[in-house]
């Protein structure tokens, strides 16, 4: 008889864990659980290296059994064994169902899938002991007399199902349970899906028993006997099997002794001590079967430090090489190029700003004539900066390139390749960068000049800055450092030496500046590596958890 037929009635009335069963699993089994759940949750792979997609799937499975039934079942140790009754499309699981109750509970036909929602059965005498779980929540929840106390009979969706949020759900339900009972028929038993849930439940070491049904009389013998040979050809030799056999087409409930097996074997689970026998069974082997799982993370996440201590190696072999090509294209001279030479060109024939008189070693001119080739240089300052910006951002450029191919070319270093930052925000980060960097290094010439003008040789500085004022003199300071030997000219003519160490100082200072850029790009690999996913020790905390566990269990 069914009672209180409704969507996800019985809420739990909380309840105490067993004594018995906590002193058997001590109860802080539940505190570690919890911990070592938390760990595979913050768990990140992020260099695809070998072993790493497997590793992640693991992962996942691990959180799915952790959160549907280990957590749930060591919480509330007391609430019923849950007995999910599962298998593939037509296996008759429905029918058998509602015949293990002696009552239609769970929708059953030839529609396809039949199982939409999911029925979990409780004895109405256990309602005080049921506690709310993932599998009351994704279950219509019943009361039937039917059920034998201390179990719940839950009918799961199809696993093979066409609907995905079926298949979904009936891996969370099979998770969730305590014991699985597996159906199957005479014409499908050989099928790959079959044993890979019963694979899934063995890794796990859940409880399984199996039930083939619809198996014709003639061949009962044969079939029976080839099932279990492959049971114990996949180590399942403690696995019940019950047969039920062909009753032909027919609607409704089977007759009760053809399914009379099956009951009796849920009646001889019944019962607190039996059914918490199962539970504490099942619980064993699921923990049992983690530190296997554990580990094999464990050591995927150590792979990935390892992975990622080689990308660095490989990332900082390139530094060196890479600085000093930076900067020995600044020092060689190199940077102004054709577009300030056209720039000088054009001033030394419209603004004439070369052509100044020197009486004395100091220039001579009036602040009229200093302030016209002063607004003059401004443009050669604008492309002495432009010029160096493009020789900032090749050199960063050339970087970039070299490391991709280093860390994608055959032979690379594994997950390397997941380490390289976006292109196109690359191209944008290393611009904005080098912008930056050349004002400062413009501006900087300034500063040099306002030193001069405060330094010994007072005379001579101040006809230079008279002659081309303190911005056109830093402009012909910038040039020089830049490589224009029109430039060093003129300013050997207009202060003889006293320049050469400011000249010198600014070519050093982008040459510095050059090399910046060249760790900018190398550091950017660097940075992505820089995750406590990747650290020498992120593997220790899932290792420390391992070993509470095997402690307490």
């Amino acid at each position: 008889m069914t009672h209180a037929l409704g969507p996800r009635a019985g809420r739990a009335v909380a309840g105490r864990p067993d004594p018995a069963v906590a002193d058997e699993l001590g109860l802080t089994v539940y505190d570690v659980a919890r911990d070592l759940r938390r760990d595979i949750e913050g768990v990140r792979l992020p260099l695809p290296i070998d072993g790493a997609s497997a590793a992640e799937a693991s992962r996942g499975r691990l959180v799915a059994q952790l959160d549907e039934h280990l957590l749930p079942r060591l919480r509330e140790l007391s609430s019923p064994a849950i007995v999910v009754v599962a298998g593939s499309t037509g296996a008759g699981k429905s029918t058998l169902y509602n015949s293990l109750l002696g009552e239609e509970v769970s929708l059953a036909g030839v529609l396809r899938p039949t199982t939409r929602e999911p029925v979990l059965a409780f004895n109405p005498a256990d309602r005080e002991v049921i506690h709310e779980g993932p599998a009351t929540e994704a279950s219509r929840v019943v009361y039937h007399d039917g059920v034998p106390r201390g179990t719940a009979l839950l009918d799961a969706p199809d696993l093979d199902s066409f609907l995905a949020d079926n298949r979904t759900t009936a891996q969370q339900l099979l998770e969730a349970a305590d014991l699985w009972l597996f159906v199957t028929t005479a014409s499908r038993y050989g099928d790959a899906l079959p044993w890979q849930a019963l694979s899934r439940a063995t890794e796990r070491g859940a409880s399984v028993a199996m039930v083939l049904n619809r198996v014709p009389a003639e061949t009962l013998t044969t079939i029976r006997g080839d099932l279990m040979l492959r049971l114990r050809e996949h180590g399942m030799t403690d696995v019940p099997l019950f047969v039920v056999p062909d009753v032909g087409p027919h609607e409704g409930l089977l007759e009760p002794e053809t399914v009379q097996p099956v009951r009796r074997w849920l009646t001889l689970l019944a019962g607190p001590e039996r059914s918490r026998a199962v539970i504490v069974r099942t619980l064993k082997g699921a923990l049992g079967a983690l530190p296997g799982w554990v580990n094999s993370l464990a050591d995927a996440v150590e792979a990935q430090g390892h992975a990622a201590d080689t990308v660095r190696t490989a990332v900082e072999k390139e530094r060196p090489a890479a600085e000093k090509l930076a900067r020995d294209g600044v020092a060689a001279g190199v940077v102004a190029g054709a577009s300030v030479e056209a720039r000088w060109r054009e001033l030394s024939g419209s603004a004439k700003v070369d052509r100044v008189k020197v009486k004395n070693q100091v220039v001579r001119s009036t602040r009229r004539a200093g302030r016209k080739r002063d607004e003059a240089l401004a443009g050669l300052r604008t492309d002495v900066e432009a010029a160096a910006v493009r020789t900032l951002v090749a050199a960063g450029g050339r970087v970039e390139e070299r490391l991709r191919a280093v860390l994608t070319a055959p032979g690379a270093p594994a997950g390397g390749s997941a380490a390289l930052p976006d292109a196109a925000a690359r191209v944008a980060a290393r611009d904005a960068t080098v912008s930056e960097s050349v004002a400062a290094w413009s501006a900087r010439a300034d500063d040099v000049v306002a030193a001069f003008e405060a330094g010994d040789d007072a005379e001579r500085l101040a006809g230079a800055v008279k002659a081309f004022g303190s911005r056109g003199l830093g402009t012909l300071l910038l040039a020089s450092a830049a490589g224009s030997d029109d430039a060093e000219r003129l300013l050997a003519r207009v202060l003889g030496d006293a320049h050469t160490e400011a000249v010198t100082a600014l070519r050093d200072d982008l040459a510095a500046r050059a090399s910046t850029v060249v760790d900018g790009e190398l550091d950017a690999i660097l940075t992505a590596l820089d995750s406590p996913n990747l650290a020498a020790d992120a593997a220790s905390g899932l290792r420390v958890r391992l070993a509470e566990l095997r402690r307490l269990t």
